[in-house]
């Protein structure tokens, strides 16, 4: 039965078990498979063309195992492929991310709103174009991170260099008012916990990974394709060290499970 079909998701990396997790905590009888192309991580210093070619791999992957939706796990995969993976599979709902202006720029008090993420992320034109729809009446901070998508990648959410490297991104932010961080990449709901400590409680800290998970339901409803039995157990793919993924996956997932090399 399609409706039984999984739903494939991927990442730059281990980013997006982020957004994995609000899709199970939502939609539990759905079955996930998940790859991390860790193997050309970050997405977000390479070219738009070399990312457009890799999500087209990985699609294919996952409609080779009968994939019935796609969620494009990474803001900087997003902003370079979604439109082309739509036209290419216009039977497939396809869910992107995007950094959470719009919700942010209605949660600013100071009117000042910091933006964490990816080098990628911030120069793309869709990127331009949330803060052209939303942040018209508030200022917008950019602030890109290169090194932190690597220290989640290896598991360090709490040591000293992450905190350092984390301190050295935000504290600029802060001293220019911003008491709303936009957490524009899907790595860094991870760093939540070590932010907590580094910023006030007055400072709201936003990311878009729950609402991925109800546009997807929404898209497997209207398709009538939301799954009404028993959800297998997720299956993971990782291009990079599968060893090292199945190593960090009880911390960033919560479980256990085997990681199988991506193909590609």
């Amino acid at each position: 039965m399609p409706e039984m079909a999984p739903v494939g998701v991927f990442d730059s990396g281990v980013g997006g078990l982020s957004v994995l997790r609000e899709i199970r905590a939502l939609l539990p009888r759905e079955s996930l498979l998940y790859v991390a192309d860790s193997g050309h991580v970050p997405y977000g210093e390479k070219s738009a063309d070399f990312i457009r070619e890799r999500s087209h791999r990985i699609a294919e992957f996952f409609i080779e195992r009968g994939a019935k939706a796609l969620v494009l796990a990474c803001n900087t995969a997003t902003a370079a492929a979604v439109a082309d993976l739509r036209d290419r599979y216009p039977q497939l709902p396809i869910v992107g991310m995007e950094p959470a202006v719009k919700p942010a720029a209605a949660a600013t008090r100071s009117g000042v709103v910091g933006v964490l993420a990816t080098t990628g992320t911030l120069k793309s034109a869709k990127f331009a174009a949330l803060l052209d729809r939303f942040a018209s009446d508030v200022r917008v901070i950019t602030q890109p991170c290169p090194g932190l998508v690597e220290r989640i990648e290896a598991g360090d959410l709490m040591g000293s260099d992450t905190r350092r490297l984390l301190a050295g991104y935000v504290e600029p932010l802060l001293a220019q008012g911003c008491d709303t961080l936009i957490l524009g990449c899907t790595h860094y709901p991870f760093l939540r916990p070590l932010l907590q400590q580094l910023v006030s409680a007055s400072v709201s800290l936003i990311d878009t990974g729950a609402a991925v998970a109800r546009q997807l339901q929404r898209l497997l409803d209207a398709d009538g394709l939301l799954a009404e039995g028993r959800a297998e157990p997720c299956r993971f793919w990782s291009s990079g060290d599968p060893a090292a993924m199945q190593e960090i996956l009880p911390t960033l997932w919560g479980d256990s499970a085997r990681v199988d090399r991506f193909p590609g």
